[in-house]
Protein backbone atom coordinates (compact mmCIF):
# COMPACT_ATOMS: atom_id res chain seq x y z
CA UNK A 1 0.00 0.00 0.00
CA UNK A 2 1.44 3.03 -0.96
CA UNK A 3 0.39 7.15 -0.77
CA UNK A 4 -1.82 8.50 -3.38
CA UNK A 5 -0.42 11.83 -3.94
CA UNK A 6 -3.37 13.54 -5.42
CA UNK A 7 -1.97 16.55 -7.64
CA UNK A 8 -5.59 17.74 -7.98
CA UNK A 9 -5.38 21.72 -7.95
CA UNK A 10 -7.05 23.06 -4.34
CA UNK A 11 -10.63 24.30 -6.58
CA UNK A 12 -11.13 20.13 -6.82
CA UNK A 13 -12.37 19.87 -3.32
CA UNK A 14 -14.30 22.10 -0.75
CA UNK A 15 -13.40 20.13 2.48
CA UNK A 16 -10.63 18.61 4.45
CA UNK A 17 -11.27 16.17 7.41
CA UNK A 18 -9.10 16.79 10.38
CA UNK A 19 -8.70 12.92 10.22
CA UNK A 20 -10.58 10.07 7.95
CA UNK A 21 -9.93 6.72 10.11
CA UNK A 22 -11.99 5.02 7.54
CA UNK A 23 -9.41 6.10 4.48
CA UNK A 24 -6.91 4.02 6.21
CA UNK A 25 -8.82 0.87 6.96
CA UNK A 26 -10.29 0.75 3.51
CA UNK A 27 -7.24 -1.05 1.31
CA UNK A 28 -6.93 -3.18 4.76
CA UNK A 29 -10.57 -4.56 4.85
CA UNK A 30 -10.22 -7.87 3.51
CA UNK A 31 -6.91 -9.02 4.91
CA UNK A 32 -8.20 -7.93 8.62
CA UNK A 33 -11.40 -9.89 8.28
CA UNK A 34 -9.77 -12.74 6.97
CA UNK A 35 -8.05 -12.55 10.30
CA UNK A 36 -10.92 -12.18 12.22
CA UNK A 37 -12.18 -15.09 10.60
CA UNK A 38 -9.58 -17.29 11.72
CA UNK A 39 -9.40 -15.88 15.46
CA UNK A 40 -12.79 -16.56 15.69
CA UNK A 41 -12.68 -20.18 14.63
CA UNK A 42 -9.82 -20.83 17.18
CA UNK A 43 -11.55 -19.35 20.33
CA UNK A 44 -8.18 -17.57 21.15
CA UNK A 45 -9.27 -14.23 21.72
CA UNK A 46 -7.33 -12.76 24.30
CA UNK A 47 -3.31 -12.92 23.91
CA UNK A 48 -2.36 -16.32 21.76
CA UNK A 49 0.13 -16.28 18.14
CA UNK A 50 -1.24 -12.22 17.51
CA UNK A 51 -0.50 -10.74 20.39
CA UNK A 52 2.82 -12.48 20.36
CA UNK A 53 3.83 -11.53 17.25
CA UNK A 54 2.86 -7.74 17.63
CA UNK A 55 4.92 -7.94 20.82
CA UNK A 56 7.71 -9.21 18.83
CA UNK A 57 7.48 -6.87 16.07
CA UNK A 58 6.96 -3.33 17.75
CA UNK A 59 10.29 -4.12 19.82
CA UNK A 60 11.62 -4.89 16.83
CA UNK A 61 10.43 -1.62 15.05
CA UNK A 62 11.57 0.26 18.65
CA UNK A 63 14.28 -1.08 18.93
CA UNK A 64 13.62 -2.42 22.27
CA UNK A 65 14.29 -5.73 23.26
CA UNK A 66 11.04 -6.66 25.28
CA UNK A 67 7.33 -5.74 24.71
CA UNK A 68 4.57 -6.73 26.39
CA UNK A 69 1.00 -5.80 25.32
CA UNK A 70 -1.65 -4.52 27.57
CA UNK A 71 -5.02 -3.03 26.75
CA UNK A 72 -4.49 0.81 26.48
CA UNK A 73 -1.68 3.45 26.47
CA UNK A 74 -3.76 5.02 29.47
CA UNK A 75 -3.28 1.19 31.08
CA UNK A 76 0.41 1.15 29.98
CA UNK A 77 1.17 4.30 32.20
CA UNK A 78 -0.53 2.58 34.69
CA UNK A 79 1.09 -0.73 35.01
CA UNK A 80 4.63 0.82 34.51
CA UNK A 81 4.09 3.03 37.77
CA UNK A 82 2.69 -0.16 39.30
CA UNK A 83 5.79 -1.98 38.48
CA UNK A 84 7.94 0.31 39.94
CA UNK A 85 6.36 0.56 43.24
CA UNK A 86 5.02 4.55 42.64
CA UNK A 87 2.97 4.92 45.69
CA UNK A 88 1.49 7.35 47.95
CA UNK A 89 4.06 10.20 48.96
CA UNK A 90 6.08 9.65 46.01
CA UNK A 91 6.69 12.64 43.15
CA UNK A 92 6.72 11.76 39.50
CA UNK A 93 7.84 14.97 36.90
CA UNK A 94 5.25 15.31 33.84
CA UNK A 95 4.22 17.84 31.68
CA UNK A 96 1.01 19.87 31.76
CA UNK A 97 0.42 20.19 28.46
CA UNK A 98 -0.56 16.58 27.82
CA UNK A 99 -3.49 14.20 27.25
CA UNK A 100 -5.31 13.40 31.10
CA UNK A 101 -3.53 9.96 31.33
CA UNK A 102 -0.06 10.96 32.03
CA UNK A 103 -0.91 12.70 34.85
CA UNK A 104 -3.88 10.57 36.18
CA UNK A 105 -2.21 7.11 35.90
CA UNK A 106 0.47 8.91 39.05
CA UNK A 107 -2.43 9.98 41.03
CA UNK A 108 -4.94 6.94 40.74
CA UNK A 109 -1.90 5.69 42.89
CA UNK A 110 -1.87 8.14 45.34
CA UNK A 111 1.37 9.80 44.06
CA UNK A 112 1.66 13.53 42.85
CA UNK A 113 2.23 14.74 39.50
CA UNK A 114 4.85 17.49 39.48
CA UNK A 115 4.11 19.34 36.27
CA UNK A 116 6.37 21.46 34.37
CA UNK A 117 6.66 24.11 31.58
CA UNK A 118 7.25 23.05 28.40
CA UNK A 119 9.70 24.31 25.43
CA UNK A 120 7.82 26.40 23.33
CA UNK A 121 9.03 25.57 20.44
CA UNK A 122 9.31 21.78 20.92
CA UNK A 123 6.13 21.44 23.16
CA UNK A 124 7.99 19.26 24.87
CA UNK A 125 9.48 19.25 28.85
CA UNK A 126 12.01 22.12 29.25
CA UNK A 127 15.02 19.87 30.88
CA UNK A 128 15.85 23.04 33.00
CA UNK A 129 12.31 22.91 34.53
CA UNK A 130 12.93 19.27 35.13
CA UNK A 131 16.08 19.68 36.61
CA UNK A 132 14.91 22.03 39.04
CA UNK A 133 11.71 19.90 40.18
CA UNK A 134 13.64 17.16 41.16
CA UNK A 135 13.52 16.46 44.75
CA UNK A 136 14.05 13.15 47.31
CA UNK A 137 10.69 12.42 46.59
CA UNK A 138 11.01 12.37 42.88
CA UNK A 139 10.85 8.82 41.84
CA UNK A 140 9.82 8.98 38.12
CA UNK A 141 9.93 11.47 35.12
CA UNK A 142 7.32 10.99 32.33
CA UNK A 143 8.69 12.57 29.45
CA UNK A 144 5.57 13.04 26.66
CA UNK A 145 7.04 12.78 22.92
CA UNK A 146 4.28 15.58 22.09
CA UNK A 147 2.71 15.86 18.57
CA UNK A 148 4.98 12.73 17.31
CA UNK A 149 8.43 14.36 18.04
CA UNK A 150 10.44 12.75 20.81
CA UNK A 151 11.24 15.16 24.20
CA UNK A 152 15.05 15.55 24.51
CA UNK A 153 15.88 12.48 25.87
CA UNK A 154 19.86 12.48 26.39
CA UNK A 155 19.61 15.10 29.07
CA UNK A 156 16.38 13.84 30.81
CA UNK A 157 18.38 10.07 31.00
CA UNK A 158 21.01 11.85 32.65
CA UNK A 159 19.42 13.67 35.32
CA UNK A 160 17.92 10.30 36.01
CA UNK A 161 20.31 8.27 36.38
CA UNK A 162 22.48 11.10 38.48
CA UNK A 163 19.17 11.12 40.80
CA UNK A 164 18.38 7.26 40.11
CA UNK A 165 14.93 8.32 38.99
CA UNK A 166 12.81 5.78 36.74
CA UNK A 167 12.10 7.38 33.43
CA UNK A 168 8.90 6.11 31.92
CA UNK A 169 8.45 7.35 28.22
CA UNK A 170 5.16 8.42 27.07
CA UNK A 171 4.73 7.17 23.53
CA UNK A 172 1.33 7.19 22.78
CA UNK A 173 1.56 9.99 20.24
CA UNK A 174 5.21 8.91 18.56
CA UNK A 175 5.15 5.12 17.34
CA UNK A 176 7.84 5.13 14.79
CA UNK A 177 9.54 8.59 16.05
CA UNK A 178 13.49 8.76 16.37
CA UNK A 179 15.91 10.57 18.54
CA UNK A 180 19.13 10.37 18.07
CA UNK A 181 18.53 7.65 15.89
CA UNK A 182 17.01 5.71 18.70
CA UNK A 183 13.77 4.44 18.51
CA UNK A 184 10.69 6.02 20.52
CA UNK A 185 10.24 3.91 23.24
CA UNK A 186 13.53 1.83 23.85
CA UNK A 187 15.08 4.79 25.69
CA UNK A 188 14.15 5.53 28.99
CA UNK A 189 12.99 2.47 31.30
CA UNK A 190 9.74 1.72 29.66
CA UNK A 191 8.17 3.24 26.49
CA UNK A 192 4.08 3.08 26.74
CA UNK A 193 2.27 3.66 22.97
CA UNK A 194 -1.27 3.70 22.52
CA UNK A 195 -3.35 2.17 19.72
CA UNK A 196 -6.39 4.49 20.11
CA UNK A 197 -7.89 4.24 16.61
CA UNK A 198 -6.86 7.75 15.49
CA UNK A 199 -3.10 7.09 16.44
CA UNK A 200 -0.32 7.12 13.98
CA UNK A 201 -0.89 3.02 14.32
CA UNK A 202 -4.19 2.63 15.36
CA UNK A 203 -6.52 -0.56 16.43
CA UNK A 204 -10.14 -0.58 15.86
CA UNK A 205 -10.88 -0.16 19.46
CA UNK A 206 -8.34 0.32 22.80
CA UNK A 207 -4.89 -1.30 22.95
CA UNK A 208 -1.28 -0.22 23.99
CA UNK A 209 2.04 -1.73 24.68
CA UNK A 210 4.87 -1.53 27.13
CA UNK A 211 8.61 -1.71 25.76
CA UNK A 212 12.02 -2.18 27.61
CA UNK A 213 15.37 -3.14 27.59
CA UNK A 214 14.99 -5.26 31.16
CA UNK A 215 13.58 -8.84 30.67
CA UNK A 216 13.24 -8.10 35.16
CA UNK A 217 11.29 -5.09 33.92
CA UNK A 218 9.45 -6.76 31.20
CA UNK A 219 8.59 -9.68 34.02
CA UNK A 220 7.41 -6.90 36.31
CA UNK A 221 4.78 -5.58 33.28
CA UNK A 222 3.63 -8.75 32.56
CA UNK A 223 2.79 -9.88 35.64
CA UNK A 224 1.27 -6.27 36.88
CA UNK A 225 -0.88 -6.46 33.60
CA UNK A 226 -2.64 -9.94 34.56
CA UNK A 227 -3.74 -9.39 37.90
CA UNK A 228 -0.27 -10.09 39.72
CA UNK A 229 -1.20 -13.71 38.63
CA UNK A 230 2.13 -16.33 37.90
CA UNK A 231 1.38 -18.78 37.72
CA UNK A 232 -1.93 -19.16 37.28
CA UNK A 233 -4.22 -18.04 40.05
CA UNK A 234 -1.19 -17.53 42.51
CA UNK A 235 -1.33 -13.99 42.94
CA UNK A 236 1.59 -12.25 43.63
CA UNK A 237 1.41 -8.32 43.88
CA UNK A 238 -2.38 -6.89 43.48
CA UNK A 239 -2.39 -6.31 39.67
CA UNK A 240 -5.21 -5.12 37.32
CA UNK A 241 -6.85 -6.72 34.13
CA UNK A 242 -4.78 -5.43 31.56
CA UNK A 243 -4.55 -7.55 28.77
CA UNK A 244 -4.46 -6.98 24.60
CA UNK A 245 -6.92 -9.03 23.10
CA UNK A 246 -6.39 -10.48 19.48
CA UNK A 247 -8.89 -8.91 18.10
CA UNK A 248 -6.86 -5.80 18.14
CA UNK A 249 -3.44 -7.66 17.95
CA UNK A 250 -4.63 -8.75 14.30
CA UNK A 251 -5.56 -5.62 13.02
CA UNK A 252 -1.96 -4.07 14.55
CA UNK A 253 -0.25 -7.00 12.46
CA UNK A 254 -1.64 -5.86 9.17
CA UNK A 255 -0.75 -2.48 9.94
CA UNK A 256 2.56 -2.71 11.31
CA UNK A 257 3.64 -3.68 7.79
CA UNK A 258 2.62 0.38 6.51
CA UNK A 259 3.71 1.92 9.96
CA UNK A 260 7.14 3.34 8.21
CA UNK A 261 4.88 4.21 5.40
CA UNK A 262 2.30 6.15 7.75
CA UNK A 263 5.21 8.04 9.29
CA UNK A 264 6.48 9.00 5.98
CA UNK A 265 3.48 10.51 4.79
CA UNK A 266 2.99 12.20 7.62
CA UNK A 267 6.20 14.01 7.22
CA UNK A 268 5.74 14.40 3.43
CA UNK A 269 2.71 16.22 4.60
CA UNK A 270 4.57 18.37 6.92
CA UNK A 271 6.94 19.45 3.86
CA UNK A 272 4.05 20.26 2.03
CA UNK A 273 2.47 22.65 5.18
CA UNK A 274 6.13 24.31 5.60
CA UNK A 275 6.40 24.77 1.80
CA UNK A 276 2.50 26.12 1.34
CA UNK A 277 2.46 28.20 4.32
CA UNK A 278 5.60 30.25 3.33
CA UNK A 279 4.56 30.48 0.01
CA UNK A 280 1.22 32.13 1.13
CA UNK A 281 3.05 33.85 3.38
CA UNK A 282 1.52 32.78 6.86
CA UNK A 283 4.72 30.55 7.86
CA UNK A 284 4.67 32.36 11.32
CA UNK A 285 1.67 30.07 12.37
CA UNK A 286 3.82 27.26 12.05
CA UNK A 287 5.13 26.39 15.88
CA UNK A 288 8.05 24.29 15.03
CA UNK A 289 9.20 24.28 11.45
CA UNK A 290 11.91 22.42 10.58
CA UNK A 291 12.66 20.54 14.13
CA UNK A 292 14.22 17.41 14.02
CA UNK A 293 11.86 16.30 10.73
CA UNK A 294 13.23 13.07 10.06
CA UNK A 295 12.40 11.80 13.38
CA UNK A 296 9.35 13.44 13.89
CA UNK A 297 6.41 10.87 12.71
CA UNK A 298 3.53 14.05 13.06
CA UNK A 299 0.62 12.56 15.13
CA UNK A 300 -0.77 15.72 14.65
CA UNK A 301 0.34 18.85 13.31
CA UNK A 302 -0.22 21.96 15.12
CA UNK A 303 -0.15 25.74 14.43
CA UNK A 304 -0.35 28.79 16.91
CA UNK A 305 -2.38 31.47 16.57
CA UNK A 306 -1.85 34.38 19.08
CA UNK A 307 -3.72 37.62 20.22
CA UNK A 308 -6.99 35.61 21.23
CA UNK A 309 -7.72 34.73 17.36
CA UNK A 310 -7.45 31.17 17.72
CA UNK A 311 -10.90 30.14 18.39
CA UNK A 312 -12.33 32.64 16.02
CA UNK A 313 -9.64 30.89 13.32
CA UNK A 314 -11.32 27.71 14.09
CA UNK A 315 -14.71 28.67 13.72
CA UNK A 316 -14.34 29.87 10.41
CA UNK A 317 -12.29 26.86 9.25
CA UNK A 318 -15.35 24.99 10.43
CA UNK A 319 -17.79 27.50 7.84
CA UNK A 320 -15.37 25.88 4.83
CA UNK A 321 -15.66 22.22 6.15
CA UNK A 322 -12.22 21.76 7.40
CA UNK A 323 -11.75 19.77 10.52
CA UNK A 324 -9.40 21.09 13.38
CA UNK A 325 -9.11 20.77 17.31
CA UNK A 326 -6.89 21.47 20.21
CA UNK A 327 -4.94 19.84 21.81
CA UNK A 328 -5.11 20.77 24.80
CA UNK A 329 -7.41 23.83 25.74
CA UNK A 330 -6.85 23.43 29.29
CA UNK A 331 -3.89 22.58 30.59
CA UNK A 332 -3.73 19.17 33.65
CA UNK A 333 -2.18 22.06 36.56
CA UNK A 334 -5.42 23.65 35.66
CA UNK A 335 -8.09 21.52 35.81
CA UNK A 336 -10.58 20.79 38.54
CA UNK A 337 -9.47 17.45 39.05
CA UNK A 338 -5.81 18.53 40.03
CA UNK A 339 -6.66 22.20 41.79
CA UNK A 340 -5.47 20.72 45.11
CA UNK A 341 -1.81 20.75 44.31
CA UNK A 342 -2.20 24.28 44.42
CA UNK A 343 -1.27 25.65 40.72
CA UNK A 344 -1.90 29.14 39.90
CA UNK A 345 -2.51 30.36 36.71
CA UNK A 346 0.54 31.80 35.12
CA UNK A 347 2.49 29.36 37.35
CA UNK A 348 3.28 27.76 33.57
CA UNK A 349 3.22 30.60 31.27
CA UNK A 350 4.62 28.52 28.23
CA UNK A 351 1.98 26.01 28.79
CA UNK A 352 -0.82 28.28 29.44
CA UNK A 353 -0.13 30.36 26.05
CA UNK A 354 0.46 27.10 24.00
CA UNK A 355 -3.22 26.14 25.30
CA UNK A 356 -4.57 29.45 24.08
CA UNK A 357 -3.14 29.46 20.77
CA UNK A 358 -2.53 25.90 19.56
CA UNK A 359 -4.49 24.74 16.78
CA UNK A 360 -4.13 21.33 14.98
CA UNK A 361 -5.19 20.76 11.23
CA UNK A 362 -5.22 17.45 9.10
CA UNK A 363 -2.15 15.40 8.72
CA UNK A 364 -3.60 12.21 8.24
CA UNK A 365 -1.56 9.94 5.71
CA UNK A 366 -3.66 9.66 3.37
CA UNK A 367 -4.21 13.40 2.86
CA UNK A 368 -4.24 14.32 -0.66
CA UNK A 369 -1.96 17.96 -2.19
CA UNK A 370 -5.53 19.65 -3.28
CA UNK A 371 -6.68 18.96 0.64
CA UNK A 372 -3.69 20.57 1.99
CA UNK A 373 -3.64 23.57 -0.17
CA UNK A 374 -7.05 24.08 0.88
CA UNK A 375 -6.58 23.81 4.05
CA UNK A 376 -3.70 26.70 2.98
CA UNK A 377 -5.55 28.78 1.51
CA UNK A 378 -8.51 29.01 3.75
CA UNK A 379 -6.05 30.00 6.46
CA UNK A 380 -4.11 32.47 4.66
CA UNK A 381 -7.78 34.27 3.86
CA UNK A 382 -9.18 34.10 7.10
CA UNK A 383 -6.04 35.65 8.44
CA UNK A 384 -5.75 38.28 5.74
CA UNK A 385 -9.22 38.75 6.70
CA UNK A 386 -8.48 39.33 10.46
CA UNK A 387 -6.03 41.42 9.98
CA UNK A 388 -7.67 43.79 7.84
CA UNK A 389 -10.30 44.27 10.41
CA UNK A 390 -7.90 44.66 12.82
CA UNK A 391 -6.50 47.46 10.73
CA UNK A 392 -10.38 48.74 10.36
CA UNK A 393 -10.54 48.77 13.92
Amino acid sequence: MTKTNDSKRSGSVDSAPLLDVDRGNAPLKAEIMELFSEIYDSGWFIGGPQVKQLEESVAAATGAKYAVGCASGSDALLVSLMAFDIKAGDCVICPSFTFFATASAIRRLGAQPVFVDIDPVTFNLDVEQVKQAITPKTKAIIPVHLFGQCADMDPIMELAGRYNIRVIEDCAQSIGATYNRKGSGSIGDVGCFSFYPTKNLGGMGDGGIMTTNDAEIADRLRLFANHGMKPRYYHQVIGVNSRLDAMQAAVLNVKMKYVNQYGADRRQNASNYQQLMTRYGISSLVAAPGVDNEGHVWNQYTIRIPDGRRDEVRRQLADRKIGSEIYYPIPLHRQVCFKDLGYEEGSLPHTEAAAAEVLSIPIFPELTIAEQQYVVESLAEIIAGQQEVRKAA
